[in-house]
């Protein structure tokens, strides 16, 4: 029983830290990568669809990306979904081919988007505090229920706190890294 929710609550710390990852690559550094975009969704025959159902991305250089609809009528949607973004880039579109390249990041804007970044990472730790309590309560109903000792639910918040810790440290691993990169010129 007492594993069974520190495993559950592992998996949600987990989550929690993957979401962080995904979070992070949408926030841009000076290199141009495809997950960039993830978060770009095209108004396409009345629906909104994520770009990457609908062009092929993919990197020419270490400053440019290039974007291929699929259907080439979507161009246009396509190239203003991009401009709409709160990403700052303006595609350059030359017959079927979009490029996009990357200007250069101000201290300004390096400084907003370590803000942004230090703001999802707050994020992620709350999720994770969030598991840490739910799990801690579970261990408490069980004892509640004097279906475990009270030695066993000093033990298994223990072990929590220990869990919850490593997750934290992770989430911090990851920002460091991330405000390095993001204040690399």
């Amino acid at each position: 029983m007492i594993e069974d929710i520190k495993q559950d609550a592992q998996d949600r710390m987990q989550k929690s830290l993957d979401a962080l990852g995904n979070n992070f690559n949408k926030i841009r550094t000076g290199r141009a990568h495809p997950s960039l975009l993830d978060g770009i969704t095209v108004s396409y025959y009345g629906a909104d669809t994520p770009l990457n159902q609908l062009a092929s991305i993919s990197v020419l250089d270490a400053r440019t990306l290039s974007v291929s609809p699929f259907d080439k009528s979507a161009t246009p949607d396509v190239e203003k979904a991009i401009m709409k973004s709160d990403l700052g880039l303006n595609p350059v579109t030359t017959g079927d081919l979009m490029r996009i390249p990357m200007p250069p990041l101000t201290e300004e804007t390096r400084k907003g988007y370590t803000k942004q970044a230090k703001g999802e990472a707050e994020n992620a730790r709350v999720s994770i505090r969030n598991a840490r309590r739910d799990a801690i309560a579970d261990v408490k109903d069980l004892l509640k229920e004097k279906e475990i000792s009270e030695d066993d639910e000093r033990r298994a918040a223990d072990d929590i706190q220990k869990i919850t810790d490593k997750f934290v440290a992770e989430v911090d691993k990851a920002l460091a890294a991330k405000e390095k990169d993001l204040m690399e010129i």
